[in-house]
């Protein structure tokens, strides 16, 4: 029996509906009529900011921000730990502490630190990220990376426990609350507030912090 003019077989319509299903959709909060022709991995690969997906601090996935700014191919971070983009394993270690014990409510930590360029040059870098179970905080997660380093130099000659303590003054932390979060105290933060004041030629805090900032 053939068809009537202009009508479908069931086949083809059945096909079409499939397609029609899959096929992505703009969000709901996009403009009406608004085109959605890109996927979710192009999103990520191209966002305009380093972006990293962890399990137990290995780098499962990266985008091409994050191996331009850390100067690596792509097998040279993904699957690979953390550690290698940290300038120490003290360093490494200790931003995993701090990590599990600053997480807020939602599962979100941030903060400025000095991490490793797969060449060995040292740079300051904001990160934030989203752990996906605050119980377990290192078991999958979501990373951002901005190199600060065309607005901040850093100085070759500090050792890792001052780079740490530096980034916590920039962030205005007291001696305090610089201790507890590293877990040393308050005369152990003076004394290497006074070493980095002297490498650095500062004779206050906000000297210093301007110094810091500023290289």
């Amino acid at each position: 029996m053939t068809n009537p003019a202009g009508a479908q077989p069931a086949t083809e319509r059945a096909e079409r509906a499939e397609r029609t299903a899959h096929a992505p959709r703009a969000p709901s909060h996009a403009a009406p009529g608004a085109a959605f022709d890109f996927d979710y991995r192009t999103s990520f690969e191209l966002a305009p900011i380093g972006l990293v997906i962890s399990r137990n601090r290995l780098m499962v996935d990266c985008n091409r921000a994050v191996l331009a700014m850390f100067g690596a191919e792509r097998e040279q971070l993904v699957g690979q730990s953390f550690r290698v983009l940290y300038p120490t394993q003290g360093e490494y270690e200790r931003t995993g502490e701090r990590i599990v014990a600053s997480l807020d409510l939602d599962g979100l930590y941030a903060d400025e630190r000095v991490m490793r360029r797969v060449g060995g040059e040292l740079f300051w870098c904001h990160v934030c990220g989203h752990a996906l179970d605050k119980s377990d905080p290192h078991a999958a997660g979501i990373w951002s990376f901005e190199d600060l380093s065309s607005r901040r130099v850093l100085k070759q000659d500090f050792t890792a426990r001052e780079r740490e303590i530096a980034a916590l003054l920039i962030d205005g932390l007291t001696s305090k609350q610089i201790g507890r979060k590293l877990a040393i105290s308050p005369r152990t933060v003076d004394v290497y507030r006074a070493r980095l004041m002297r490498k650095a030629g500062a004779s206050t805090t906000a000297e210093l912090v301007h110094r810091l900032l500023t290289g």
